[in-house]
């Protein structure tokens, strides 16, 4: 095995994405794979984490989730849950249809 091909990570599905440990590379698969695994237990309010920094993440994962028709709308965290370095996307339920 290469340095490329690793093992899946399994992350909980619990509504909080936290991408430090991810390379900048992998948010594109990853963040509408972990939003769909969160629809479908139900979980309609998903956290992610980018952090703070220069806003590269944050404005990769934006772009990232404004095209994505089953994001209803999604803003910069309040104070408490992290602030400009986390996102708070709000999903469409499964039974509701994405336009």
């Amino acid at each position: 095995m290469n340095s490329e091909e690793q093992d899946p990570i399994e992350l909980p599905i619990d509504g909080a994405l936290d991408l430090h440990t991810f390379r900048p590379t992998e948010i594109k698969e990853l963040i509408p794979d972990y939003l769909a695994a969160c629809r479908e237990k139900g979980i309609l309010r998903v956290r992610i984490i980018h952090g703070k920094g220069i806003g590269n993440l944050r404005r990769s994962v934006h772009a990232i989730l404004s095209k994505l028709p089953e994001v209803k709308s999604f803003a910069l965290a309040g104070a408490a849950f992290g602030g400009w370095g986390a996102t708070i996307v709000h999903l469409r339920p499964l039974s509701e249809r994405s336009s």
